[in-house]
């Protein structure tokens, strides 16, 4: 399923506050976008009051003359295919390089949308998971050249088994042990399609009976059905692990840990947290820090979440320009972006709030998280305004990268960049410029990659917390849906080039559906959601929709193909 999540931006002045403080709060209130609130009798195809209007024709598209493409102003959450004249009609079979080598590929694939990766080391051997809340795959990539399937299996959740959700793996030198710590949150697809006009499928969402929290386990070995459970726990201060059904969205995408002390993850902790506008979720989340040096019994520090979250708040959510567009994502997507663990004197972390911008948090007293900056990011509605930031570059450019992604096809939305903010002075973040756009080379049959169909924009720089090793000071490696991989040189913040790309075909087009039918131009969007970057064996793995790519450059250094050495 294609991963469509949509968020916007700006807010104010941000507060720091705690877990105890937030108990405190009212947990209802008056809401204009209340899931509450009685659904309108508009019909599903036609826009609800306050959604962005379509662009007008002429107002975008493709110019002949120039090769370029001008994307909307704005535009309304539209899912599928936008094509206009100038787009393809057929699924590009091509594959372009640069300053890059194709060292394997695996035609494997946990999720054409979206998918999650992680790796660790255990006897010798390195193992690689690509997962999706429903199915997973795990690999020993020990030998890049001779990976092998180690276990594969799929969720069945309407049976009540688990979900398979994002995790973290670490070894834990005071315990003696490897820790994976995985989250759960209420699926964002499928129980909800429009929260404005069903209150059935709003009760439905808020009576799932699940973990919304986060689980602790011993990793025993590669395969994770034979992992030990430490502890449960939920992000409901209300409601215990064991009981049913929890309050909020439960633990947002890939948890921060380090394998010592501290664990940060995102999410919405009860109903309250509710001002968001986004159609299919009802929670605004935030920031949380537990206490996890026992694993099996974490403890809650503290809770940061932006201004206007919550029900109550509606004063000051008002002021961000997107109160009441029914389109856009509030709050976080994502934990905590930490370029250094608090137990080795790090002290900020900053977040992409969504439509509440981007904020500097000081971390340095995990009881006591809070906001020393903010800034309203630019507007880009539709699609992902706030989502990940890369802090991969901050000891050798003073430099984060913050993006949001594209959530519709055929650049039917404002163009996504990945904007550069200067954090030197962390007090006084400023955004400095934006990374270059991607273009086509010269062989290609399209001049523009808003042709290419699909979707284009960045994703993500993968999971700084989890990839193995240390990223190179220079270059930075996106996902970039239907532009493959993007690596950019930021060695000179101030003129940032692209070194280096790889951008597979389209599709496999030899590939059936699971009924014998080729799968269509719509039918796999997006063709690479997700990069994996082992640092210190120089390797990129590229996670398309038809496979796996594991990738070498010249500018990352020689590959390792074995295990890499460990340091002295």
């Amino acid at each position: 399923m294609k991963n469509r999540i949509i968020q916007t931006i700006a807010m104010s002045l941000c507060v720091g506050l705690i877990s105890s403080a937030y108990a405190q709060q009212p947990r209802s209130g008056a809401n204009l976008n209340a899931p509450d609130a009685p659904p309108p009798s508009t019909k599903t195809s036609e826009l609800l009051p306050g959604e962005p209007a379509h662009p007008a024709p002429g107002s975008w598209g493709y110019d002949a003359k120039t090769g370029k493409f001008k994307s909307p102003d704005m535009a309304p959450d539209a899912y599928g295919a936008h094509p206009v004249p100038g787009s393809m009609t057929y699924l590009d079979q091509n594959q372009y390089i640069k300053n890059v080598k194709v060292e394997g590929f695996q035609p494997y694939v946990a999720g054409a949308g979206h998918s999650w990766q992680a790796s660790f080391d255990m006897d010798g051997h390195r193992y690689l998971y690509d997962y999706e809340t429903w199915m997973y795959n795990v690999f020993d990539i020990t030998d890049p050249h001779n990976v092998k399937v180690v276990q594969q299996k799929q969720i069945n959740t309407q049976a009540g088994e688990h979900q398979f959700g994002p995790f973290n793996v670490k070894f834990n030198k005071k315990l003696n042990k490897m820790i994976a710590v995985q989250c759960y949150e209420i699926s964002r697809y499928g129980l909800l399609w429009n929260k404005y006009l069903y209150a059935d499928q709003v009760k439905k969402v808020r009576d799932k009976k699940m973990l919304r929290g986060f689980r602790i386990y011993e990793v025993t070995s590669p395969l994770w059905t034979d992992w030990k459970v430490l502890s449960e726990t939920s992000l409901d201060p209300y409601h215990s692990s064991k009981d049913q059904p929890q309050e909020g969205s439960g633990c947002q995408d890939v948890p921060v840990y380090n394998g010592d002390q501290y664990l940060f993850v995102a999410g919405a902790p009860d109903n309250s947290f509710a001002n968001t506008e986004y159609k299919t979720y009802l929670y605004a989340g935030g920031q949380m820090a537990f206490d996890v040096s026992d694993p099996s019994n974490p403890k809650r520090l503290s809770m940061w979440w932006a201004p206007g979250s919550r029900l109550g708040e509606e004063d000051e959510y008002k002021k961000n320009p997107r109160a009441g567009n029914k389109t856009s994502w509030m709050g976080s997507r994502m934990p905590l972006f930490i370029p250094k663990p608090v137990e080795q004197g790090g002290k900020y972390g900053y977040a992409a709030m969504g439509g509440f911008g981007f904020y500097v948090v000081d971390i340095s007293d995990p009881k006591n998280m809070k906001a020393v900056a903010h800034i309203d990011m630019p507007v880009s509605v539709t699609g992902t305004e706030g989502d990940n930031i890369d802090v991969s570059k901050v000891e050798s450019t003073g430099m984060v990268y913050y993006s949001g992604y594209p959530m519709t096809e055929d650049c039917y939305e404002p163009l996504k960049a990945i904007y550069s903010i200067d954090v030197r002075d962390p007090l006084h973040p400023k955004i400095v410029n934006t990374l270059p756009t991607p273009t086509p080379p010269k062989d290609a049959p399209f001049t523009d990659f808003c042709q290419r169909r699909g979707s284009f924009g960045p994703k993500r720089s993968g999971y700084a917390q989890i990839q193995p090793g240390t990223p190179s000071p220079r270059y930075m490696p996106y996902s970039y849906y239907n532009a493959g991989m993007q690596m950019f040189d930021v060695k000179d913040p101030l003129n940032p080039t692209i070194a280096a790309y790889f951008v597979p075909k389209m599709i496999d087009a030899s590939r059936k559906t699971t009924d014998g039918q080729t799968l269509s131009i719509r039918a796999l969007p997006n063709p690479v959601h997700s990069i994996f970057v082992e640092w210190d064996r120089n390797l990129i793995w590229v996670f398309s929709n038809h496979g796996i790519y594991t990738l070498s450059s010249p500018l990352l250094g020689e590959p390792v193909f074995g295990m890499p050495q460990a340091k002295k």
